[in-house]
């Protein structure tokens, strides 16, 4: 199966899509990767950016992927060669060129105000003047599939003044993402019966794009391959206008894993969970959880008898081994969890500690005792780690805060009248240190003040530094006087190789900046922890520092 990728076209028309051009040169040397064989990288006649990744991507050097500049056909009452348009297509000096025209009769006399037969006309004379410039033009049908079932006689015929052109691939589209599998199936048949033995190079390729209105994107497009076509179009991610496009990261596994075609380089399959996030850190769009087989929930198990199950076997919950598409099994440990959970999600790393049954027994029900009291440890395991060593007694202490103030102060009117400031008291060994700092709020200040208290002991404080912070109402029918759960993540780089991972810790509490004072603690414990840092002996005399918020 051939595979056209439209990211970098159809996707870019979904909302908040957009792409600089060295990020667009970036996705198509991932795609050129994987061995996608058409890439569709813009429209080169609607934007500067799209006509100067024409000029910029033959610098690449792409050793499969061939680059598919989108067009229109020429308009009516104006030749191909004298349409802007159609000429910048062989200006962009791509390949292949696509061409859309319409299928669905409604469209040719109601938008476009022509008749069926001019339409025809408009689209064999647009591919017939292209084919002899590139090295193959591609047909797509708008609307495809409305139109065959508004009136099929226009829709094939139009397919066929297409193959009379000269195309060598004829897509057929279903625009408005409405269509169900087995209309898809008919129709394809259909067309698959009215343009065989039309090529210019023997049989044309029938191709489908399908849009996602309906949910069933990915399902339409397989059963597309099914009933005859062997060329797919899709986005990586699913990304494009409205409910978006088939998501090539679903289509693929799908047809490789499952139905046995061949597509992609070898083995390329497995690299599709890293090119999926690489998209959406481009995007700057928060990756989907349950996006299957590539989202990080996709083999993400919380039950505690499923878990004790997919550890027997792992076909008993999983479709499919996750590292096929380049994926990992998650265990999750929440108030749901079991005895398992626990073993798959730190046994390794706890795995010198021999847990019994009934140590781990105690864990899962101090779990959900502090679920309950409102954390959340699925993605925070620095501080799920750190809870299990603090139950028995293997925490190591670093540290012991003895006192913090925080304080936020307006004097006078307008911005510049905050300020925030922190007051922090640590005992570490024998010595104690007291630090003060400002901040931009208080949480900034209390950061500052215990980096400025710890990290003449402890420099490797400095590569750490929070990369995301949310914050959540426990009990909302408390109103301001609720408590609240901070979820934080803190990037942390080597200094030496410059690359950088990411912890997440929790922090629970009715004072939002005791509960963020909580995850900066765990936070640099962790990292330390990690770092095998050699903690001081220091006797706690006080399980829970004094803790004051003021603000005047």
């Amino acid at each position: 199966v051939e595979v056209n990728d439209v990211t970098l076209r159809d996707g870019m028309q979904g909302r908040g899509m957009s792409l600089t051009l060295p990020d667009k040169l970036k996705v198509a040397l991932a795609l050129d990767g994987l061995g996608v064989d058409f890439i569709e990288g813009g429209f080169p006649a609607s934007n500067p950016k799209d006509t100067e990744f024409f000029l910029q991507v033959p610098q690449l050097g792409l050793k499969t992927s061939k680059i598919a500049a989108f067009g229109m056909t020429h308009r009516k009452g104006v030749k191909p060669d004298q349409d802007s348009g159609v000429r910048a297509l062989l200006q962009s000096k791509a390949p292949v060129v696509v061409v859309v025209g319409k299928t669905w009769n409604l469209h040719v006399t109601k938008v476009l105000g022509c008749t069926l037969e001019e339409h025809m006309q408009m689209i064999r004379d647009t591919v017939a003047f292209l084919r002899p410039y590139v090295d193959e033009v591609f047909y797509d049908a708008e609307h495809f599939f409305d139109g065959f079932a508004a009136d099929p006689d226009y829709a094939l015929a139009s397919l066929q003044a297409a193959v009379a052109g000269g195309a060598s691939r004829i897509v057929l589209c279903d625009t408005n993402g409405g269509s169900l599998p087995g209309d898809i199936a008919s129709a394809v048949r259909a067309a698959k019966a009215a343009v065989q033995g039309g090529g210019h190079k023997g049989e044309v390729v029938l191709g489908i794009h399908v849009h996602n209105d309906g949910g069933l994107a990915v399902a339409n497009t397989l059963a597309a391959v099914e009933a005859g076509c062997s060329h797919v179009q899709g986005t990586i991610n699913g990304i494009g206008e409205r409910c978006g496009n088939a998501d090539l990261t679903s289509v693929l596994p799908n047809l490789v894993l499952k139905m046995g075609y061949s597509a992609l380089n070898t083995g390329a399959v497995a690299e599709l969970t890293r090119v999926s996030r690489m998209m959406a850190e481009l995007l700057a769009t928060p990756e989907v959880l349950n996006q299957p087989f590539v989202g990080r929930g996709a083999f993400a198990h919380k039950g505690g008898m499923h878990v004790h199950a997919v550890q027997l076997l792992p076909s008993t919950y999983e479709h499919i081994s996750p590292n096929l598409v380049g994926n990992e099994r998650t265990v999750l440990v929440s108030e749901m969890a079991g005895q398992s959970n626990v073993d798959a999600v730190l046994g390794e790393k706890l795995s010198h500690l021999s847990l019994d049954k009934d140590a781990r027994k105690k864990v899962a029900q101090r779990v959900a005792e502090l679920e309950n009291q409102g954390y959340h440890f699925e993605s925070a395991l620095a501080s799920l780690e750190l809870m299990i060593l603090g139950m028995l007694g293997q925490r190591q202490q670093f540290w012991e805060l003895r006192h913090y103030t925080a304080r936020c102060i307006r004097n006078g009117v307008g911005e510049d009248s905050l300020i925030s400031d922190a007051i922090v008291k640590v005992r570490i060994g024998t010595l104690e240190e007291m630090s003060i700092a400002e901040g931009d709020g208080p949480v900034h200040a209390v950061d500052a003040a215990m980096r400025k208290a710890l990290v003449h002991h402890y420099p490797a404080i400095n590569d750490i530094r929070l990369s995301d912070y949310k914050v959540r109402v426990v009990n909302p029918g408390m109103g301001t006087g609720a408590k609240v759960r901070v979820l934080a993540d803190f990037r942390v780089t080597n200094p030496q190789t410059s690359e950088a991972k990411t912890l997440t810790t929790v922090g629970v509490h009715e004072n939002i900046i005791n509960a963020s004072l909580q995850v900066i603690e765990d936070a640099f414990a962790y990292h330390l922890m990690e770092l095998h840092a050699k903690a001081p002996k220091i006797r706690v005399a006080h399980p829970q520092a004094t803790a004051t918020a003021t603000a005047a």
